[in-house]
């Protein structure tokens, strides 16, 4: 997922979420296999890692907005694709608006380099930008200012996605393991310092599909006996924040971009570049 070029920008979907164990997880996978196949952008069988960054107002206004089920709401998020390489200023990655309007969830995204991303972000400074990315990147501006949105959370996990083929297009059923959450610090190139969000037994099954689910795949939920859950991976994180046992969650204070840049791996992008500069001599 290096090469983000050929991105979809924007697309309209429903999403509905189970929480099994991992034996059920690979039970089902098994009737999967018959259907979809392993997500192509993915390694060792549709397998990815993936960290996002939330973003949410003083107040959790986003977190409040779902936790009391208001129809239509937002959030904004940076995610990333992890590749194993360092995440330096240039390396592009996506910002992201998840949406939802009644039981339709949209999704609107943009790609900038990781240090563009931060200064709209942190500094509300507006970008050079693709074109086709205008529109989105004009609503995160003005949805930063609206609720004064700053870094949150980060939420990171693995990945197993299958993909529908030609007979099951748009059709998507992702497995995510190893849920973990960091409230401090909140800088995605930095070594993680997570906490375990889900017992390490226990997957997300998600669905997600254009219009309806298809009729083999209703008898597998119902054969299996699987119960529709409510869960948001950014509301736990934040809840499970405010139920640690020792230290009390404080929110996190609002960094500007040149702060988070100067920590950590600026000073090996430094080096690189000095070692570099030698080099030429």
């Amino acid at each position: 997922m290096n090469d983000l070029s050929h991105t979809i920008r924007k697309f309209n979907r429903f999403e509905l979420k189970y929480l099994l164990t991992l034996q059920q997880a690979e039970q089902f996978k098994t009737g999967l296999r018959r259907y979809l196949v392993p997500d192509e952008h993915g390694n060792n069988n549709g397998r990815y890692a993936l960290t996002s960054l939330y973003y949410d107002s003083p107040g959790l206004r986003c977190y409040w907005e779902k936790e009391n089920g208001i129809k239509f709401r937002r959030k904004l998020r940076l995610r990333r694709y992890e590749t194993g390489e360092i995440l330096t200023e240039e390396t592009p990655i996506f910002l992201e608006i998840k949406q939802r309007i009644d039981r339709v969830t949209q999704k609107r995204r943009a790609v900038l380099p990781y240090g563009e991303a931060l200064r709209l972000c942190n500094d509300r400074q507006l970008p050079d930008y693709a074109p086709e990315d205008k529109a989105v990147i004009e609503e995160i501006f003005v949805f930063l200012w609206q609720y004064n949105l700053r870094p949150m959370s980060i939420i990171r996990y693995d990945r197993q996605a299958f993909m529908g083929t030609e007979y099951d297009i748009g059709l998507r059923v992702t497995f995510d393991t190893g849920l973990s959450f960091q409230t401090h610090p909140l800088h995605l190139h930095e070594r993680p310092s997570s906490l375990p969000m889900l017992a390490p037994n226990l997957t997300v099954m998600e669905i997600k599909v254009n219009e309806r689910i298809p009729s083999w795949l209703t008898d597998m939920i119902a054969a299996h006996n699987l119960q529709l859950i409510r869960v948001s991976k950014y509301c736990r994180s934040i809840e499970a924040a405010q139920n640690m046992p020792i230290v009390p969650w404080q929110q996190p204070l609002a960094e500007s971009a040149q702060d988070v840049l100067s920590s950590s791996f600026s000073i090996f992008s430094k080096l690189r570049q000095k070692i570099g500069v030698e080099k030429q001599k």
